[in-house]
């Protein structure tokens, strides 16, 4: 496994919000943390990102374990929900932020961010600045910064959140075509269960800090192991007209 989370527990102002977590993700997987608001996706992003410590279990990433790490020593990309692109960075500086903070030279940042621009479709955009982008465009962008350094693990909180719903689906299949490219270990959270089941490899189905099931998008969809993952399931149909 890639990435393990072992008997993961976590408590914000007595709320467990991790419950004895565990879970393991192989490289290259696309994996989403699918469950209602407030089920506890997102804290286990943010540990994984460095961002909020465990108080018990381990956290392993290609071997070792990071609970100790920061988050800028663990390999990680993050995309956030607000893109949170710099407005008065270019396209190309706001893709090559993260190798300036590498001390990378010119020439690396310059050729980098060019096989990033063109790997997102973008290479005439480079000197435009955010607010000239739509929003596709700014979560491409964000995608590609997030790649830059090369990390090994790339974290998404709800990507596809501030995008129109017109555009949305579009984004989930170049999202999902972009990691089968590229080829790196991802995990994104969402509370859409067909946005985790067009694109995801393995979903993790979490409902009060506990894992309710883990399983493809079929097994989840056609086996349901407990009765909240079946009335999720049905719930979100619903709510969906039927899709």
């Amino acid at each position: 496994m890639y990435v393990e989370m072992k008997d993961i527990c976590k408590t914000f102002d007595g709320f467990q919000a991790s419950d004895h977590v565990s879970f393991g993700i192989e490289k290259g997987q696309m994996a989403a943390l699918l469950g209602p608001s407030g089920s506890g996706k997102t804290t286990i992003l943010r540990m994984l990102a460095g961002l909020d410590r465990p108080d018990s279990g381990d956290i392993m990433i290609n071997g070792f374990r990071v609970n100790d790490l920061p988050g800028n020593k663990r390999g990680i990309g993050f995309v956030f929900q607000n893109y949170a692109l710099f407005r008065y960075m270019t396209v190309a500086d706001n893709i090559g932020f993260g190798l300036e903070v590498q001390k990378k030279s010119k020439a690396e940042i310059k050729e980098r961010v060019e096989e990033l621009l063109e790997l997102i479709s973008m290479e005439d955009l480079g000197k435009r600045y955010p607010h000239q982008l739509s929003g596709g465009q700014k979560q491409r962008v964000a995608f590609a910064r997030a790649l830059a350094p090369g990390p090994g693990l790339l974290l998404l909180d709800e990507p596809f959140a501030a995008i129109d719903a017109k555009v949305r689906r579009e984004l989930r299949n170049w999202l999902r075509d972009m990691i089968g490219r590229v080829g790196i270990t991802s995990i994104f959270v969402t509370h859409d269960q067909e946005e985790a089941m067009e694109v995801a490899n393995q979903v993790i189905i979490i409902n009060q800090g506990k894992i309710e099931q883990i399983g493809t998008p079929e097994e989840i969809c056609f086996h349901p192991k407990t009765e909240f993952v079946a009335d999720f399931i049905e719930t979100e149909r619903f709510s969906q007209g039927g899709k």
